[in-house]
């Protein structure tokens, strides 16, 4: 049985996009609705909050250095360290109500994010959308329809790639082109019932199997590359939100939570949620692709 240590407390009101940085050996995660990035070095115990004055939703490496991130108000670059970035553009600015979600880095080097709706509630859910950021700052569309566009990863063959749609309790599977950047036929890789919580953030291991939190689930899942569940984890928390692999091996595996979800009851009765978890495992994971780009200085200006 896996041991689930808390190693830190930082009670975030939406922990989620965590991403292990090897150089460093550090772990970044984002509070999305306190508009905080989080940094924590493990080995030295250090821990550090940086606030902006923007909603960062999901960060990604820079080949540069540095961090790509999508937000509430589109793509953009930060230099990681300072309060200055650079916005490169809302392809969503016509739709108040959406917001940036979740994303990641691919194997060739582009940025991937996509959207959600974050406002009053209606009968039927605005579309959300899948985008893809190049090195020369193009955006493009490449998936519509979604409710949620959540968790995103690619199979360490580079040929598939993975994406939740949240509120349809579904993943699912792409063909993608390892050359191009591309994705085609599109397939359902698991599809939840209604007790077993929404798919949220996702990561692949080394292996291939693909690990889902699952918000409202109590739980983390791992499944095979055929889409057959291999194994449970039970949390201490209702809502974990995401997960990475970090350390010096790549075999801890951190994960992110919540309490925005729950009432002050809840709360009480769950006095780890929003705090950051870490199990050790057998297994590996992948280290983080980064995205192509020119640099950005702290002015916030393109070189």
């Amino acid at each position: 049985m896996e041991l689930i240590e808390n190693v830190f407390k930082s009670q975030n009101k939406l922990g989620e996009g965590p991403l292990w940085n090897v150089a460093e050996q550090a772990l970044y995660w984002l509070d999305i609705r306190r508009n905080q990035v989080e940094r924590y070095q493990p080995e030295q115990g250090l821990h550090q909050t940086t606030t902006l004055d923007l909603a960062i939703t999901v960060l990604g490496l820079r080949e540069q250095g540095g961090f790509v991130f999508a937000s509430n108000r589109g793509f953009g670059f930060w230099d990681g360290s300072s309060r200055l970035y650079d916005l490169v553009g809302n392809p969503e600015d016509d739709k108040p109500y959406n917001r940036f979600n979740d994303g990641s880095v691919d194997p060739v080097g582009c940025f991937w994010a996509g959207t959600m709706y974050e406002g009053p509630e209606i009968d039927e859910v605005p579309e959300g959308r899948l985008y893809r950021l190049d090195s020369n700052r193009r955006i493009n569309v490449m998936e519509t329809g979604l409710t949620i566009s959540n968790g995103i990863d690619w199979s360490p063959d580079h040929r598939t790639m993975y994406l939740a749609d949240t509120l349809r309790r579904t993943i699912y599977a792409y063909e993608y082109d390892p050359t191009s950047g591309e994705i085609a036929n599109r397939r359902v890789f698991i599809q939840t019932e209604d007790t077993q919580g929404l798919p949220d953030g996702l990561t692949v291991d080394s292996q291939g199997f693909v690990w889902s939190a699952f918000w409202g689930g109590w739980k983390v899942c791992r499944f095979d590359p055929q889409g057959r569940l291999e194994r449970t984890i039970r949390m201490p928390v209702e809502y974990p939100t995401s997960m990475e692999f970090g350390g010096k091996d790549l075999k801890d595996l951190y994960i992110t939570s919540a309490w925005t979800a729950l009432s002050e009851e809840q709360r009480h009765a769950q006095p780890e949620a929003g705090d950051l978890f870490r199990i050790r495992l057998d297994i590996s994971g992948l280290p983080a692709y980064r995205f192509k780009s020119g640099k950005t200085t702290k002015q916030g200006k393109r070189l």
